[in-house]
C-alpha cells in the first residue's frame, strides 16, 4: 500500500512540472512544433468509420423509440446554443432536444464551423423526431442523430462539414445527400462507447526464440517482439513485459481487425495507436501515430512478416538483414532488422473475447506480426510513454512488488484482472490537464 501511495505521489508531481500541464502540447525544448492536421473532405455517400451505422464499431444498435411520455425521455436535453440555428419545422422545440453526448459532440462542432468559416454557423435541420417521418429503426427518434447544414445553406462546404463532424467526435458522420450531412452517436449507457485500448486474448505474440504465444497467456517478466524506438522506427528487439495496463479476461469488445497486403491481420480496440503513413507516401519518413478507428485501406502499418511495401524493400536492401541464425538462436548484427511498410488492404469491425494491455519497457509491442503502441486514449506516443515511465522505473528498481504487493516476483505476477490502478490515475490526471481533443473521442477503457 505504502508503495501504491508513494508511486501515485511521485507520478502526480512529475505530471504536474511536465509539459502536460502546459495545456497546448510541448513547447519550446520539447521538439518542433507539430503542423496543423490536413482535414480531407468526404465524398458525397461518403461514411465515417467505414461500417454500418448500427454497429458497434459507429453509433451502435437502435434501442427504442423514445417519446414525451416514455420514461426514458429524460435522457434528452435541449440544446439552446445560440451559435446553433436549429430549423424547428414543427415549431415544437423537438430538433432542440438530443442526448448528452450528441449534444457535446453538436456544440463541438459548432465552433469548428465558426472557425473554418468566419461568419457562418452551424445549421441543424432535423434533430429527435416524434412524428415517425424517418425509417423505422432511426437514431432520430432516440435523439441520438442530427442532419446538418451550415446556415449559408452554400453546398460546396457540405463535405468538409462533414469531415469537421467526424473531427468533432460523431461515432458515424454520413455525407448522405448534397442537401445535408448525416451525423448519430452511440447511446449514453452504451457498452460499446467505452472501447479502451486492448488486444482480445487470441491475438499472438512472438516470445524471445521466436515462439508464439496467445495474449491470454502472456505474463509480466516475459520478452516479447518490439520495437527498441518507441516511435516505431527503430530495430527489432525483445522488450520484457512490465505489467498489463489493462487486463479483463471476460470482456466482450468491439474491436478493429486491419488485413495488410502481406496477409498480417491486427485485432485491436479504437482507441488503440499503432504507427501508420498516408495512402499517398509509404515510407518511414512519413510515419506517425494513429488512432485505430482512423487508420484505413491504403495506409501502411509496419509488419515483421514477408516483405513490405516497394518503397520500403528498396530501403531495406541498403540496410541488409537484422536477424541471422545459428545453432537454433537468433543473434542480432549491427544492422539491426527492423519491420516492413505494408499497405493495409480492408478494415472489418467485430467483437472479442478477452481485452489486454501490456505494457513493455519499449511501449511497442509486435501483434498478430504487426508493430502497434502499448499505449492507447491519447493522440500522442511520446507523451504517453513519457507518463508511464515512472512506472516503468520504479519497476525495474523493485522487480514485481509494484504488482504483487509484496508477494515473491517473478514471471507471472502481476495478472490482476481490471485496469491498473497507475493507468486509471493517469487518465484522470490527463483529463484534467489536456485538451479533449487530444483524446480518442469514444473515451477511455473502463472494467468490465
Amino acid at each position: 500500500m505504502r508503495l501504491q501511495v508513494f508511486l501515485g505521489v511521485f507520478s502526480v508531481c512529475a505530471l504536474a512540472f511536465s509539459p502536460v500541464a502546459e495545456g497546448c502540447g510541448p513547447g519550446r525544448g520539447y521538439g518542433k512544433r507539430r503542423p496543423p492536421k490536413k482535414l480531407t473532405p468526404l465524398n458525397l455517400k461518403q461514411f465515417s468509420p467505414n461500417v454500418a451505422e448500427k454497429t458497434l464499431g459507429a453509433s451502435g444498435r437502435y434501442e427504442g423509440k423514445i417519446t414525451r411520455n416514455s420514461e426514458r425521455f429524460k435522457e434528452l436535453t435541449p440544446n439552446y446554443n445560440p451559435d446553433i440555428i436549429f430549423k424547428d419545422e414543427e415549431n415544437t422545440g423537438a430538433d432542440r432536444l438530443m442526448t448528452q453526448r450528441c449534444k457535446d459532440k453538436l456544440n463541438a462542432l459548432a465552433i469548428s464551423v465558426m472557425n473554418m468559416w468566419p461568419g457562418v454557423n452551424l445549421r441543424v435541420t432535423e434533430g429527435w423526431d416524434e412524428d415517425g417521418h424517418h425509417s423505422e429503426d432511426s437514431l432520430h427518434y432516440e435523439g441520438r442523430a442530427v442532419d446538418i447544414t451550415t446556415s449559408d445553406r452554400d453546398r460546396n462546404k457540405y463535405a468538409m462539414l462533414a469531415r469537421l463532424a467526424v473531427e468533432a467526435g460523431f461515432d458515424w458522420v454520413y455525407y448522405e445527400s448534397k442537401a445535408h450531412v448525416h451525423c448519430s452517436v452511440k447511446s449514453e449507457h452504451s457498452v460499446a462507447a467505452k472501447t479502451g485500448g486492448c488486444f482480445p486474448g487470441n491475438a499472438l505474440v512472438t516470445l524471445e526464440g521466436g515462439a508464439k504465444r496467445l495474449m491470454r497467456d502472456l505474463r509480466p517478466g516475459e520478452r516479447v517482439l518490439a520495437s527498441s524506438g518507441s516511435d516505431g522506427s527503430g530495430e527489432l528487439v525483445y522488450s520484457e513485459v512490465v505489467t498489463f495496463l489493462d487486463r479483463q479476461p471476460d470482456a466482450r469488445k468491439s474491436f478493429y481487425t486491419l488485413g495488410t497486403a502481406r496477409g498480417a491481420n491486427l485485432t485491436l480496440t479504437a482507441a488503440h495507436l499503432l504507427f501508420v503513413t498516408d495512402a499517398g507516401d509509404c515510407s518511414r519518413g512519413a510515419l506517425r501515430e494513429a488512432f485505430a478507428s482512423d487508420v484505413g485501406p491504403g495506409q501502411c502499418v509496419l509488419t515483421t512478416s514477408g516483405d513490405g511495401d516497394q518503397e520500403e524493400e528498396e530501403e531495406e536492401e541498403e540496410e541488409g538483414e537484422s536477424f541471422w541464425r545459428r545453432g537454433g538462436e537468433e543473434k542480432k548484427k549491427k544492422s539491426g532488422r527492423r519491420a516492413h511498410l505494408t499497405r493495409v488492404t480492408w478494415v472489418e469491425v467485430r467483437e472479442d473475447r478477452g481485452a489486454y494491455a501490456p505494457l513493455t519497457r519499449h511501449g511497442t509491442v509486435v501483434v498478430d506480426d504487426v508493430l502497434a503502441s502499448c499505449y492507447a486514449a491519447v493522440d500522442q506516443q511520446w507523451l504517453a510513454h513519457w507518463a508511464l515511465a515512472p512506472l516503468r522505473v520504479l519497476h525495474g528498481l523493485m522487480g514485481q512488488a509494484a504488482n504483487t504487493g509484496g508477494r515473491e516476483a517473478g514471471v507471472g505476477a502481476g495478472t490482476e484482472t481490471g485496469t491498473h490502478w497507475y493507468a486509471w490515475l493517469l487518465q484522470w490526471v490527463g483529463s484534467m490537464l489536456l485538451d479533449p481533443s487530444h483524446f480518442h473521442p469514444w473515451g477511455m477503457a473502463t472494467d468490465g
